[in-house]
């Protein structure tokens, strides 16, 4: 028996999937046991500026190599794959319809994956509501049957979980809180509205207010936590405001969901109490009928998708009909 041949004969086979999570600037990948655990973490630049094309096949690319690696150190092949991508996503017909940050439009890309990692089963779903999806089955919203998920980010996007799964809308669009007007009149939003909330309250927004407050164009939203901490007033009254908004558009969404915990995640949340203590007694002074969420930090952090992409690729395999 060559050498290389019997190394792989005496590897223990563990099945496990493919989990991969696509964003603007970098890709996570994992190979995820049954039982939630990692065996394998990779990082991958995703490498926009190439086009979209080269953005499609490096995906392919990188989920080809995690087979194979899968394959060698694990003794059998991925059982299924999943995938989280931004922009809009058809995740009913494996379409990636479009993502503004990186160019693409309906690429069937649960087709080219399945293609490309020998006819195993793929999910594909929407990041955030992906990473949703993870937070509320093993993260800050494990015991909530009904939560909101909200990521404050470059932009602010939303994930609605009912009852251990997330709910996508008549037509995928659902959880869009960050489009909330709640500044009529205000800053020009790139969907065509004015004074939604993400142009107020994302981590961008404060990075930019604090930005012109402070005269310094290199500042960003951490910076302008520090500041608030060390108790500068410019800074207090800049993110006093973006919570004012933040708490704004939460009111609204919890007025239609009633949801029993908000998660609060994205690079905002890196705030910690610094943003939470403020915004719990904001959203608490709007409240009138409406019961109050727990408002909590997510748990996962940058992990979220790609652990949730993990539980989509499980998912699929649980509702295969056996042969």
């Amino acid at each position: 028996m060559p050498p290389e041949h019997a190394r792989l004969s005496s590897v223990k086979p563990v099945k496990h999937v493919i989990a991969l999570d696509v964003g603007g600037t970098g890709m996570k990948a994992a190979l995820i046991a049954g039982d939630g655990s990692l065996l394998h973490e990779a990082r991958r630049a995703t490498g926009r500026e190439r086009g979209p094309e080269a953005v499609v096949e490096t995906i392919l690319g990188f989920a080809a190599e995690l087979l194979a690696h899968g394959r060698e150190h694990f003794g059998r092949a991925a059982s299924a794959a999943g995938v989280a991508v931004p922009g809009i996503v058809d995740a009913e017909n494996g379409t990636a319809v479009y993502a503004a940050n990186l160019g693409w439009r309906d690429v069937p890309m649960r087709e080219l994956l399945s293609t490309r990692l020998g006819g195993i089963p793929v999910a594909l779903g929407h990041d955030v509501r992906t990473g949703g999806l993870a937070e509320g089955r093993i993260g800050a919203g494990r015991d909530a049957d009904r939560f909101l998920f909200v990521p404050l980010g470059t932009g602010i996007a939303g994930a609605i979980g009912l009852a251990g799964r997330i709910e996508a809308g008549a037509h995928g669009y659902a959880g869009e809180i960050g489009h909330i007007v709640v500044r009529p009149g205000g800053p020009a939003c790139g969907c065509g509205q004015y004074g939604c909330l993400e142009t107020l309250a994302s981590a961008s927004a404060v990075s930019r207010a604090w930005a012109a407050a402070s005269g310094d164009p290199d500042a960003d939203a951490a910076h302008c936590a520090k500041a608030v901490r060390s108790g500068d007033a410019r800074a207090r009254e800049v993110w006093l405001a973006a919570i004012g908004a933040l708490a704004d558009g939460l009111v609204t969404a919890i007025t239609l969901l009633d949801p029993r915990t908000v998660i609060i995640g994205g690079g905002l949340a890196e705030a910690g109490e610094t943003l939470f203590t403020p915004l719990r007694t904001a959203v608490e002074e709007r409240v009138t009928f409406q019961r109050l969420p727990e408002i909590v930090p997510a748990a996962l952090g940058d992990t979220a998708g790609c652990l949730g992409a993990g539980l989509l690729a499980w998912d699929l395999l649980a509702t295969e009909v056996p042969a």
